[in-house]
Parts: structure tokens; sequence; C-alpha cells
């Protein structure tokens, strides 16, 4: 048999693993070869693949960040028009199975073109934890630590000139990242995308704690949350060719608000891309290895149109149809949890 695999849509620790999963398993499970799509959808669309071979440099992977084969997206539009092209391409290169690494569009993809005739397995990636019909995926431990790590050293210098703190984290849609940094982390706000905050509250929690003889305020807030319209105005920022809203820096226009309506002196930390740069952790490393696994096994078993997917400590398939169905959003009892450490 030969696998053909691809990364697609943004970088994420954890990809080379499932790389290297499914290099291992077709090689010494079942002798079969692997290739890889350079640049995502682009790639597999341009016909540029390289041969992946099971030896000392893909063993090495494991433990590097980002993405051996690159990573990219690709129009909708641009997509759906080379499905002809896209089909010659796996035809001339042999291909039996494709297994694309992705989060949510990228499965969309996959799903679109198992519809097609093209034998996939899907594999979810995203630091976003959004991805719904799995427990967890992999880059998601990884960007929970990072973030806490650089939650719990502004705990200090906060405390050294009793500041407010407002440190934004990756979320677009769904609060996870912020939601577990801001529990590991003991910071005294968390803000997530879906939830509104009303800034007149945030703002009273505030006063409060600095009124009891507190030195600082943590305030961990998603990229994509958003206040109630009543409360604050937020910048618009549009829309991009992706479909993909625009943010602008919803930490900054907070801390602008918090400052005027406190008279406190309020810092911004954005995190941005660190959180999916670097190292992927232990539980990244292992969770992708067996997603890795147990995708080029579907694929040798011919289960087309699934994704590997984690329930409890087992890696399950569910249809792709189900993972693209809805986002795995925070839901209100988890952040009722969370929020019993507010302020």
């Amino acid at each position: 048999m030969r696998i053909a695999t691809l990364t697609s849509g943004g970088d994420c620790p954890g990809l080379n693993a499932v790389i290297r999963g499914i290099v291992r398993t077709a090689s010494s499970e079942y002798g079969s070869t692997v290739v890889g799509y350079e640049d995502g959808w682009v790639g597999l669309l341009e016909d540029r693949r390289i041969q992946l071979y099971d030896d000392e440099e893909i063993d090495r992977v494991l433990l590097r960040g980002g993405t051996i084969l690159g990573t990219g997206r690709l129009h909708p539009d641009k997509f759906r028009e080379g499905i002809e092209q896209i089909k010659e391409n796996l035809a001339n290169a042999g291909v039996d199975a494709l297994i694309p690494i992705g989060g949510e569009g990228t499965l969309k993809g996959a799903l679109w073109l198992h519809e097609n005739g093209i034998p996939v397995v899907g594999v979810p990636k995203t630091i976003d934890n959004d991805v719904n019909a799995t427990d967890y995926t992999f880059g998601f431990d990884t960007a929970v630590s990072v973030a806490t790590d650089a939650i719990d050293r502004l705990h200090t210098t906060a405390e050294s000139h009793n500041r407010v703190m407002v440190v934004e984290v990756m979320g677009r849609h769904a609060g996870w990242i912020a939601l577990h940094a801001g529990i590991a982390s003991g910071a005294h706000l968390t803000l997530v995308p879906e939830e509104p905050f009303d800034v007149d509250a945030v703002c009273k929690m505030m006063k409060k704690r600095f009124q009891r003889g507190d030195s600082h305020f943590i305030c961990v807030i998603a990229e994509g949350a958003k206040p109630d319209p009543e409360s604050m105005t937020l910048r618009e920022g549009g829309i991009d060719e992706y479909g993909h809203v625009r943010f602008t820096g919803v930490a900054q226009q907070l801390a602008v608000e918090i400052e005027r309506r406190i008279g406190k002196e309020v810092r911004t930390t954005v995190l941005g891309h660190i959180q999916r740069g670097g190292k992927p952790t232990p539980y990244d490393r292992v969770l992708a290895t067996r997603f890795g696994h147990h995708a080029a096994e579907a694929a040798h078993a011919g289960h087309f149109g699934s994704m590997v997917a984690l329930h409890g400590t087992k890696i399950e398939l569910v249809p792709l149809a189900e993972a693209v169905k809805q986002l795995k959003t925070v839901p209100a009892d988890r952040y009722a949890e969370a929020s019993a450490f507010f302020g």
C-alpha cells in the first residue's frame, strides 16, 4: 500500500510526531510506503511530494515543533476547482489512501474529498482543542503549558508593581486554552468567547481585590472574547480571504477601558504564536504518535471517511461528518467551575 499525508492550516506542536507515527507503522507493520505533500492542500494540488522513509531521520522529528512538510491554506474555491487535478496527482503517485492532518477547515476538506471518491482518514490537529468528537487534540497541552508558564512569570512582576495584567491567549471561537491556563496559573479572571463579558463587572471585581489589600490582578482573555456591546465597543477587523474574522486586539482595548475606569496601571501581554511553536510536551508527543499509528492502521483496514479520536484513554474512529458538525466550545458548566476562583 502507498499512503500520502499532509499537514494543513496553522502549525502545531506534535505534527511531526503524527507523521512519524504514520511512517513507522506503515513500514514496520505493513511494509507500506509513505509520501508527504508539501505545504498542505497547495502541495497536493501542485503535486509537490517527497518520499518519507522509516529511518533515523524520521525518528528525530518526534522532538521537533512545526512540520517537516510545511503547511499553508488554500482558498476553498480553488480547492474545489482542483478536484480532478488532485485525483490525477494521487493516481500518478500510486496513492491508495490520504491522511490529512489538520483542524476544522482541513477536516471539512477531507470530508469533501471522501465524498468525491478519494480514500481519506483524518487526524485532528489544533491547539484550540475545538474539534468535535475527540476529547483532546494534540498541541493543546503544549499551548496551555506555554501560556501557564508565561502567566506564572507575570504574577511576580504584577505583584512588584501593584498592576493589573491582561494576558491574551489564542482561541478564536473556543476558550479552552484560556480556561485551562487560567485555572492552572491561578489567574483572577478568565474571559472566553463563549461568554460575553461586562466591563463594569470586570472593573468592579478588580476594585474589590485591590480594596481588600491584594497586590495585583491577572486577567486571562482569549483572542476571540467579546464584551457585551452595551458595556464596551470593540473595533471591527473585517474578514480575511478565507472567511476568518480579523481580530483587533481585545486585550489592549480592554486594558484601556480598565485603566480609564479604575485608575490602575494596566499592562498587556499577547502571547500569540509562541503558543504553537517549539517542542511539543511529552503528552502531546504521545497523543500525536498514537493518532498517527491508528490513522495508518485505519487506512490499511479501509476505514475511509473517518477520523481518529481520543475517547477517555482509547483511540477510536469517528465519522468525519461527526467531527466537522460543530465546533467543540467551552460548555457553561466548565466555565462555572472556573468562575468559582474569580476575584
